[in-house]
């Protein structure tokens, strides 16, 4: 019911699960938390008060208690099932980024939507909901530097600087099984590129391991992107860089735009705008900001890029 206390459970209690715990809590939500990991939920317990533990996803479906929502925040890999598992609960769901470790993969949770209307799936490419991004979104739309004719986006950030309290080489981003490494992980470039332009026409790609950072994953990744408008994209991701770099750079016909990442900037405030969008599709509400159809949109420049980069040529998408 509208305004009613929810219960929101949260799928792994990694570092963005306890995020999502923290911020539904400060939100006035009860939590409960799911991880194969003890260690992982004694430290989001020391953090929020927990209603519920669980190591697995069907045992927290198996408790008499009901729950308004779920998030799947766990590695790439479980995105699909797990998701699909709190669907078919009759769960709302905000499902992390990226949507599957490929299209294949995400087809399935696609054909189950279509024929299940009334299911809800939000996708967190949380950068969406940044407000100064926001800001940059609406500038380029109102044509403030006119006809956009170049962008460059560009992330650049060591591997081993992104949870200190942990070895990276356990970090589920060096594991291809698992769906790690930078272009899907940081595909939240990929999204930003196709939410400001639409879908490209073409891809060149360049999808490699280069450092020698000890992980099974692609470190370094550039792509050149053509649009039929004759916009020209670059983006370039690594897991190697420092200090540390996040930046767009729109040049149009009347002038440019720039937009770059500052450390000391709260980056929970999109978190916390992401959960109360969320809070209010539970209401009822029909704010899809960012839905599976977006995810299959990345998905399909991921497979463009994944193809040139294996046959060294222009891939369309």
């Amino acid at each position: 019911m509208k305004n009613e206390k929810k219960h929101i459970l949260v799928l792994a209690a990694g570092s963005v699960g306890r995020r999502h715990l923290r911020n539904f809590a400060s939100l006035g939500c009860d939590v409960s938390a799911m991880d194969p990991r003890e260690d992982r939920l004694k430290e989001a317990e020391n953090e929020v008060k927990l209603v519920h533990k669980f190591k697995n996803a069907e045992e927290s479906l198996s408790t008499p208690d009901k729950f308004d929502g779920a998030v799947v925040a766990s590695p790439t890999k479980f995105h699909i099932s797990q998701t699909l598992v709190l669907l078919k609960a009759g769960l709302p769901v905000l499902l992390e980024k990226p949507l599957a470790k490929n299209l294949e993969e995400a087809s399935e949770l696609f054909k189950f939507l279509q024929s299940n209307k009334n299911a809800k799936v939000l996708l967190g490419y949380t950068y969406r909901w940044w407000p100064s991004l926001s800001e940059f979104k609406k500038k380029i739309s109102a044509g403030e530097i006119g006809k956009p004719l170049r962008a460059e986006f560009i992330m650049s950030a060591h591997l081993a600087d992104w949870h200190p309290w942990e070895k990276y080489q356990d970090f589920f981003m060096a594991s291809r099984d698992l769906g790690g490494g930078a272009l899907l992980d940081e595909s939240h470039w990929l999204d930003l590129m196709i939410w400001f332009f639409g879908m490209p026409e073409g891809i060149f790609a360049s999808i490699e391991k280069i450092s020698d950072l000890e992980i099974e994953t692609d470190d370094n990744v550039d792509m050149l992107i053509n649009y039929k408008n004759n916009l020209r994209v670059s983006v370039h991701l690594d897991l190697y860089g420092r200090p540390h770099r996040k930046s767009i750079k729109i040049i149009g016909e009347k002038g440019s735009l720039d937009w770059s990442f500052e450390e000391n900037l709260d980056r929970n405030i999109m978190f916390m705008n992401l959960a109360k969008v969320f809070l209010g599709l539970l209401d009822g509400g029909s704010e899809f900001a960012c839905g599976v159809e977006d995810g299959i949109s990345v998905l399909k420049v991921i497979e463009a890029a994944r193809k040139s980069s294996s046959s060294g040529g222009v891939i369309k998408v």
